[in-house]
């Protein structure tokens, strides 16, 4: 089994930068005039917000392309949680402007967060950008697209406190048919000092309970197996209907008010083999109905993303996180007494925040060593134009302390991940396909109910099955086992 370790694609069980960057992959050629090509960079949310985009953009005269040099249309959907995520955005826009220079037609456009932040001013400092729309204007791109084609620029930012895109089903980008992104709410009303989603995003609204299940109905009966419910702040999804629309929703079953529960219920109910996920929880607002909810519901995944920041709670009270560290701790344990210490458990993680002393940093370590962690998604701290610590704090941990710290973490966790897959060795686990490993195409990748990946010979399997696989071997990041009967 050990030379099957060369062979196969390994993950790691940290990662130091969140804000991935997805391409379209597949071309959508329906014989229409103009061409798509669109890159989607740091959460899922971004990614679902792309599926969106192309869903408005088809019927609206385009298809999708996976080549960059077919497109005549170029949107870069950004991300500005971090500096460095801005900084990739300019330095991949240098690289674009190569192709304009080709083709004077070509139009290039700037979404999501970083565009709602600089709004006009990334027109004048991008001269190539011609147009630029934040996360909830995107049913006006057609007519954006078009005050483009008559030769001015283009922009809209305005925040919605009402857009959910309910009705709009997205054009599934990159899919594999088997997992698939469900947006349930939008906006986040929290207003952590270090993070700029409050101003990029707006305000919290909650998705229609039954737009949701319709969305996941349709995938199931397409082969779908597996649905992630996205959200800020999922744990503060809380639907209700408006006063005149009560005998409507009488007759649909479903209760005036939808904390998330009851929408994990509603959604695990359609199908045992529909698998459920969700992200992203916030400490101070899961709540033991939904880990209970967990529990009865085999389909419900065993996984939480649970991102704690710092395991000190003067540093949080600075952060502005609405909780301390003994309340962090008492999730975590009501996690483990309810759903077990094989349900799998990650966090996020910032280090060097506004007068962390050295104490406060070892305290996020022993936080670490408490909860077990999975992996995490680990930073050292950026300052962000416009939030609360850059107006109130200031930013006096030096990069070289900030660095050290964020090594220390990370070696940690690399231990945490390591320790936690060896537990795993002997253990049998249900697994969906989810594709072929991406170094060897005589070797099958899934994942666990925990949000393990696995690696297994194929035999006569295919994706979008579940097969039990024992554990035999794992690194960090990833198990490796065999399929059994």
């Amino acid at each position: 089994m050990g030379n099957l370790i060369d062979d196969i694609e390994l993950l790691t069980g940290s990662e130091t930068e969140a804000c991935e960057t997805v391409k379209v992959t597949e071309n959508k050629n329906t014989g229409k005039a103009r061409k798509l090509y669109i890159e989607s960079y740091g959460c899922q949310m971004n990614f679902s917000d792309s599926e969106i985009v192309a869903s408005i953009l088809q019927k609206d005269g385009f298809d999708t392309t996976s080549e960059i040099a077919e497109a005549d249309l170029i949107f870069l959907n950004t991300c500005s949680i971090r500096e460095k995520a801005e900084q990739t955005i300019r330095h991949r826009l240098t690289h674009i402007n190569g192709f304009k220079k080709k083709k004077p037609y070509l139009m290039v456009g700037i979404l999501g967060c970083m565009a709602e932040r600089l709004k006009t001013k990334l027109l004048e400092e991008e001269k190539i950008v011609d147009l630029v729309a934040g996360p909830d204007a995107y049913r006006d791109l057609p007519k954006l697209i078009a005050t483009v084609d008559d030769g001015d620029k283009a922009v809209n930012t305005f925040l919605s406190r009402e857009e959910t895109y309910a009705d709009i089903s997205p054009v599934r980008l990159n899919s594999n048919g088997v997992t698939a992104f469900i947006s349930i709410m939008r906006g986040c009303d929290n207003m952590c000092s270090f993070c700029v989603v409050p101003f990029t995003r707006g305000r919290e609204r909650s998705r229609d309970p039954k737009s949701i299940l319709n969305e996941a109905n349709d995938l199931f009966k397409k082969g779908y197996r597996e649905v992630t419910l996205l959200g800020q702040n999922v744990d503060s999804y809380k639907w209700s209907e408006v006063e005149n629309n009560k005998a409507k929703l009488e007759k649909s079953n479903v209760s005036e008010v939808v904390p998330f529960a009851q929408l994990l219920e509603m959604v695990a109910a359609i199908h045992p083999d529909l698998r459920i996920r969700f992200s992203t929880s916030h400490p101070k607002d899961i709540t033991d109905e939904v880990i209970y909810t967990m529990s009865r519901h085999e389909n419900i995944c065993k996984y939480i993303h649970l991102p704690v920041q710092s395991g000190n709670t003067r540093i949080l009270e600075l952060m502005n996180r609405g909780y301390s560290r003994e309340w962090y701790i008492n999730r975590v344990n009501k996690i483990r007494e309810v759903l077990g210490n094989d349900c799998g458990l990650s966090s996020d993680m910032i280090t060097g925040f506004c007068s962390e002393t050295e104490e406060e940093h070892q305290e996020t370590l022993t936080l670490m060593e408490l909860a077990q962690y999975d992996y995490s998604y680990m930073f050292s701290y950026s300052e962000r134009p416009g939030t609360l610590a850059e107006k109130k704090l200031k930013d006096d941990v030096s990069l070289d302390v900030k660095k050290r710290r964020l090594d220390e973490i990370i070696k940690k966790q690399n231990q945490l991940s390591l320790k936690r897959n060896q537990a795993d060795i002997g253990k049998t686990e249900r697994v969906l396909i989810e594709g072929t490993s991406k170094r060897s195409t005589e070797h099958l990748q899934g994942r666990t109910s925990s949000n393990k990946v696995v690696i297994f010979q194929k035999q006569n399997k295919a994706k979008g099955e579940y097969v039990n696989v024992i554990i035999e071997t794992c690194t960090g990041g990833t198990l490796i086992g065999r399929i059994c009967n």
